[in-house]
């Protein structure tokens, strides 16, 4: 078992040939790269989860939104309905911050660092464990057995193990504790990340980050 390279245009789901933005925003709500996609198509597929019931993760509409702040080690990825829509069967879909942006799931990887493909896309180094979270208010530490499985084989040090563990219990402390204000955050972080996909070209490898 090794950690992966995961590249954030999720070519790994077969997402290579949608619309991809990748930017650097620095601003007073968010330090750090953020990208989206958007599903301009593909099958829908589903998750269950047991307070939210059938999550939607993929399908044509929804726009996937990924941020990494500076100085942490986590990929935040919120997985958004269609505009303006949810799933009218999550009869416990609470109000959302934005009605324009409304969250089906947040997915957030921990991270042993990033680095950048021969084309400029950003590249995480996937740490095994992960927190999964919905509106609902399901939360969910997610492979902690892969970590523990790569601790015990030696392929992590005792250090990166605390570190991944110590991550997971500030995504908790940080996204978790109050969901909807992570929901009001994470809808005026996608506007600036709108406001900037407006005025510049999806990401090729011409338009590679400085």
């Amino acid at each position: 078992m090794t950690m992966k390279h995961k590249r954030l245009n999720r070519d790994g789901w077969g997402f290579q040939h949608y619309p991809y933005y990748q930017m650097r925003i620095d601003h007073e709500l968010f330090h750090g790269i953020a990208c989206m996609i958007r599903l301009t198509d593909g099958e829908e597929n589903y998750w269950e989860t047991p307070k939210a019931g059938r999550i939607q993760v993929t399908g044509t509409g929804m726009t996937w939104l990924e941020l990494i702040p500076d100085d942490t080690s986590r990929v935040i990825t919120i997985k958004y309905f269609p505009d303006g829509s949810h799933d009218a069967q999550r009869k416990q879909y609470p109000t959302p911050a934005d009605p324009r942006y409304q969250p089906s799931i947040w997915y957030v990887d921990v991270t042993d660092g990033i680095e950048y493909d021969e084309t400029g896309i950003v590249v995480y180094i996937d740490k095994y464990l992960d927190v999964i979270f919905t509106p609902e208010g399901d939360v969910k530490i997610d492979d902690r057995d892969e970590l523990d499985d790569a601790y015990q084989s030696g392929e992590l040090t005792r250090e990166q193990y605390d570190a991944a563990l110590t991550e997971c219990d500030l995504i908790l402390r940080d996204l978790c504790a109050d969901i909807p204000k992570t929901d009001a955050w994470c809808a005026a972080v996608r506007q600036i990340v709108e406001d900037q996909a407006a005025v510049t070209h999806t990401f090729s490898p011409q338009h590679r980050p400085e």
